[in-house]
């Protein structure tokens, strides 16, 4: 296999309720782990909501800013050089509570088992649901949707107000 190199900011943003999210593992055919670079302005989050991977670990390192990782016991703040391992069935939600903006870096392994079980019950329905992301028409506040009744449960981002 040849060696790829790729520069992060031509790698295209991808959906994600953070203002950029970059898949570098993606658009250089890593198969092994993931590898995302993420911009999160104020109000923002990394992951759509809160959540574990059955047998997947996490590991987030700030390269910009302060982190916020909410637990289930109390929320745990990543700074600027600090990096954070989420062990496999723990679950978390990264968002930047600050008023600064928040570059980092978030790798995961191993990839194939990377999926997300939401931790979220919808108010609407009272299901324990996934949830299906959009951005409104001002580009900057992220709705999220419950996908058993469609009911919006979360609005966040920078206009979300």
């Amino acid at each position: 296999m040849p060696y790829r190199k790729r520069r992060v900011d031509d790698v295209p943003n991808a959906p994600a309720p953070s203002a950029e999210k970059k898949e570098v593992d993606e658009a250089l055919g890593v198969e092994a782990f993931g590898f995302n670079v993420y911009t999160v302005e104020p109000g923002e989050r990394v992951p759509w909501g809160y959540h574990h991977h059955p047998r997947h670990e996490e590991l987030f390192y700030v390269l910009e800013g302060v982190l916020t990782v909410d637990t289930p016991d109390d929320p745990v703040i990543v700074e600027a050089g600090e990096a954070l391992h989420v062990p496999p069935e723990h679950p978390n939600r990264a968002h930047n509570a600050g008023e600064a903006v928040v570059r980092l870096i978030a790798v995961g392994a191993p990839k194939a088992t990377d999926e997300a079980v939401i931790e979220e019950r919808c108010p609407s329905c009272g299901e324990q649901t996934g949830r299906r992301g959009e951005r409104a028409n001002d580009g900057d506040t992220v709705r999220l949707h419950c996908t058993a009744c469609g009911a919006e449960t979360d609005r966040f981002g920078r206009n979300s107000g």
